[in-house]
This record gives C-alpha cells, sequence and structure tokens, in this order.
C-alpha cells in the first residue's frame, strides 16, 4: 500500500517544519507534491518533496525539468535573486535504469535544482544522506512495514499540516497588531477640517491662507516658524490634492497602522512629514504643503517592513508597493508643480523612523540604535545645511512678497521693509518685492519714494497690473492726470476684468 513511503515522506515535512523555519507554499490537490520555503536556510531557500515511486529514469528526467520550471516561477515572485531548490522525491526503489544524471544540479536561468532520492527500502542509510546534504538531523521514527498503517500516516500528514497552518497564523498576526488604523482616521479628520477651514478664509489656492494655515514657507522657517516643518501635513492646495492624499492615506496609512500598531505609526507619520518638509526646505524655496511627504513616509515603513520580513513581504504586498513608489517618482518628476523633493525625504523618513521603532513583539535594540544615532545626524546634518545655505539667494521674489505681506497683516512693518530691502539690495530684478516697496512708502506719504520703487517694479516685469494701477494713484496725487491715465489704461489692458482699475480711469478723466 506504500505507508512506510508516506510515513516516509510527512516525516521528512513535518521535520522541516517543525524544526527548520519551513513553510507550505504549494500543495498539489492529492497532496503528493508539497513545495517547502524557508526565510532562514540560505542553502536551499525552497525544498520541493514528491512522494512517487520511480520506475524508468525516462520519467525522472521529464519531471526535473517540469520542477526547474515551476522553481523559476517561484524564484521571480518571490525572490528575484538566484535560488537554489532541492527536490526529494520519496519512492520505494531508484529508477531500474541508469539514472547518474540526477545526481547533477540542474539549471534554468536563475534557478538551479539539486535532487536527491529518498528511498524506504534503504532507509537507514538515505535518510543519512539526506542529512549530510541539508546539513541538518531529522528525527524520523525508523519503523518496520507492520508497524505502519493509514492511521498513522495520517496523523503524521495532520501533524506536518498544522505546523504549516501555524507558520501562516503567526505571518497574519503581523497584519493585526492594531485593532483599528485609529491615527489614519485622525489625521483624515483633521485634514479635512482644515481644508473646510481655508475655503472660508480665502480659499485653499490661495497663496496668504496657505502660509496662514502653516504652509511650507522657507523664509518664515529661517525666521524661526519651526512649527512649519510639521503643519504642512495637515494643509492642501485645492480639492483635488486633498482627494488625492485622503485616498491615499486611508490606503496605504491604515496597512501601515496595522503592521505598526497605532504608536509606532504615530511617530512613523510625524517624522515622516517632518522629513518630507525638510527635504522640500533644502532642495526649493517654494510654497508647498500637503501630506504626500507623511504618505511616503508609510511607502518607507512598508520597504522597511520587507527587510525584516523579505519573503512574506513579497508574497503579500512587495512588487505593488515597489511599483507605486517607482511610479509617483516618476510622475513627480515628470509633472510641474509636484514637489518630490518632499516625497523624497518622506520616503527616506518613514524607512528611518520604521527602523527606530521596529516592528511589535520582534525587539532588535542594536539596530534600533543604529537607526536612532543615524536618523539624529542626518537629521541634524540637514538642518544645519539647510539654514546655513539656503539663504535668501534662494527664496523667490514671489515667496520673498508673500512673507512681507504677513509680517505688514501682523503690523510689523518695519519687519517687512528691512527684509525686502535686504532682499532687493542683492537682487535688484525683484518685481513683487519692489511693489511691495512701493505699497509701503506709500502707506508712509513717501509718495516720490513710491513712485520710484512702482516704475522699478514696472521695469522689472511691465506685466504687474497691481503696479501700474497702484503707479496711477501716485500719478493722481502728483497731478500728473496724463501720466495717471496711462498707466490705469495699462492695468485694464492687463487685468480688463478688475472693476477697481476701470473705475480709478473714470476718475482720471474727470480730472482732464
Amino acid at each position: 500500500m506504500g505507508f512506510k513511503e508516506d510515513y516516509l515522506f510527512w516525516g521528512t515535512i513535518r521535520e522541516l517544519s517543525a524544526h527548520y523555519d519551513y513553510r507550505m507554499i504549494t500543495v498539489t490537490e492529492n497532496h503528493q507534491e508539497i513545495w517547502l520555503e524557508s526565510d532562514t536556510n540560505k542553502e536551499f531557500p525552497v525544498i520541493r518533496l514528491i512522494r512517487h515511486d520511480l520506475d524508468w529514469a525516462n520519467w525522472l528526467k521529464r519531471d526535473i525539468e517540469r520542477t526547474l520550471q515551476n522553481g523559476e516561477r517561484i524564484r521571480q515572485k518571490l525572490y528575484k535573486k538566484p535560488i537554489n531548490i532541492l527536490s526529494i522525491y520519496v519512492s520505494k526503489f531508484t529508477p531500474v535504469d541508469d539514472h547518474d544524471f540526477s545526481l547533477q544540479a540542474a539549471s534554468y536561468k536563475k534557478t538551479k535544482v539539486d535532487t536527491f532520492i529518498l528511498t524506504s527500502e534503504a532507509f537507514q542509510q538515505s535518510l543519512q544522506n539526506l542529512e549530510h546534504v541539508l546539513k541538518k538531523s531529522l528525527s524520523v521514527q525508523v519503523l518496520q512495514e507492520d508497524e505502519i498503517d493509514e492511521e498513522k500516516v495520517l496523523a503524521l500528514k495532520k501533524d506536518a499540516i498544522s505546523e504549516s497552518v501555524k507558520k501562516a497564523k503567526a505571518e497574519q498576526k503581523v497584519f493585526q497588531n492594531a485593532n483599528k488604523p485609529f491615527f489614519t482616521y485622525i489625521f483624515m479628520a483633521i485634514q479635512i477640517a482644515v481644508f473646510i477651514l481655508m475655503e472660508f478664509n480665502g480659499g485653499s489656492t490661495n497663496s496668504k491662507t496657505l502660509i496662514e494655515f502653516g504652509a511650507k514657507s522657507s523664509p518664515l522657517i529661517m525666521q524661526g516658524e519651526w512649527w512649519r516643518f510639521l503643519s504642512p501635513m495637515i494643509v492642501h492646495i485645492g480639492f483635488l490634492h486633498l482627494l488625492m492624499n485622503t485616498f491615499s492615506l486611508y490606503l496605504i496609512g491604515a496597512e501601515v497602522e496595522r503592521i505598526y500598531g497605532n504608536a509606532r505609526f504615530l511617530f512613523i507619520y510625524v517624522f515622516a512629514g517632518f522629513a518630507g518638509t525638510l527635504g522640500s526646505f533644502i532642495m526649493t524655496p517654494n510654497l508647498s504643503a500637503g501630506a504626500s511627504g507623511a504618505i511616503f513616509g508609510c511607502f518607507g515603513a512598508l520597504l522597511y517592513f520587507g527587510i525584516v520580513y523579505p519573503k512574506l513581504f513579497m508574497r503579500s504586498m512587495g512588487s505593488s508597493v515597489i511599483v507605486l513608489i517607482i511610479i509617483n517618482l516618476i510622475y513627480g518628476f515628470s509633472v510641474s508643480g509636484i514637489d518630490n523633493a518632499g516625497h523624497i525625504g518622506g520616503l527616506i523618513g518613514g524607512f528611518l523612523a520604521a527602523g527606530v521603532v521596529h516592528l511589535p513583539k520582534n525587539k532588535h535594540i542594536l539596530r534600533q540604535l543604529v537607526f536612532l544615532m543615524g536618523t539624529v545626524i542626518l537629521t541634524y546634518t540637514l538642518l544645519q545645511y539647510g539654514f546655513h545655505h539656503q539663504n535668501s539667494s534662494a527664496v523667490n521674489d514671489n515667496t520673498m512678497a508673500l512673507l512681507a505681506q504677513k509680517y505688514i497683516d501682523d503690523e510689523k512693518e518695519a519687519k517687512a521693509e528691512e527684509m525686502l530691502n535686504d532682499y532687493v539690495s542683492d537682487n535688484p530684478d525683484a518685481p513683487f518685492s519692489l511693489f511691495m516697496l512701493g505699497n509701503l512708502a506709500f502707506e508712509k506719504k513717501d509718495i516720490d519714494k513710491a513712485k520710484d520703487y512702482y516704475e522699478k517694479s514696472i521695469a522689472a516685469n511691465p506685466d504687474l497690473h497691481q503696479a501700474h494701477y497702484n503707479l496711477a494713484l501716485v500719478d493722481m496725487n502728483l497731478g500728473a492726470y496724463d501720466q495717471a491715465k496711462e498707466q490705469a489704461e495699462k492695468a485694464i489692458e492687463l487685468a480688463p476684468d478688475n472693476k477697481s482699475y476701470a473705475k480709478l480711469l473714470k476718475k482720471i478723466e474727470t480730472q482732464l
């Protein structure tokens, strides 16, 4: 009935599963062919066992070829790098004809298969040879033919399958450390609430509103508003931006929070948001906002998970995560207006933060200390670089004007004027900064100086309709109505829908 061979087959599987960290990855319908995989065995990460009574070597040759092809498919799915597979045939006898070829390793693409025939007729010697190949002892009990029956085989089979089920359940627990993605929902609610408030206070695409609600502004950070390294992660520019980031956070953030747990996720997400803003601060002076850096940090945390559990990562999500990261980065580099520096900073930040906190119930103190020290040193170095090397020359004219307007709104006109003068001294062709200086001079009734600033602003940017309008007001105050009319008409030409400009022109014409 072949009970002895079946007993040997399932006994070997149970030994490999229970004592050497192998788990079942493929089982045929008749349970006569089992593929095992191990995260720890480097020499044979995959072992294939088949229960088949060998007769002729020709069948064995065809089966080895089939094993190579199946092994290559498994390699492409789980490993990517070259692998060695041990194929074990459990049979009563070896083939009756010449089968020396089976003792030689066979290769196909990046997969190599070593073949071993475990025979029940020479059980003791055969098992010792297998132990020598595996470099592991196998405590498979030696029983006589009359001591083995179907009940014992079934019990052994149940034990072998049970070991694999235990490992599968342990893997599932990795994804169930947090009952609910609590902080994911909290951040989603916060960014939606902030967006609504912004819409009622000037609009989420209004630069002034963005600055007031905490968008990243390099000049303000350099002026001491360090909290802007964190606040941009809850501020979004337009509804589509909010929608995309909220949906991404729901999908990716929730998964990361389930894997790492609530507290670890909070640290990873916040630090990744900070790292994203830091990357943007170093690379670009432009105004920016959004949770994208923190979300990319979630991708970084998943990559770290892939280092700790490489096979589980590739089986469950690996290919999808890597493809999504690549697609998003390529999209960011190819489309203008996307802060890819923030994305890359968040990705690195999330990876480092995950290394610092590691995974629940899987402490690795030495590695965590190395990640912590490396993260602190890198963060300090980048902050120093950002503050000492990203000077006013890295700040564009538009951003400087927005910053000056914020100071004016806060009734800090002297601070705004000082900052604008410093910037204009290094950048004499800065139309927005010159325009703001003109406004400050006009407010102080210094009409001549205001006129000079507005004229310089127009010389730097002839299409700045606000400067033409304000220059018309200055000319009216000086009694130069012809010049005022010319400037008002130019303002209307550049911005025909502005009713204030048309109203000013009519007022000027009544004075002519």
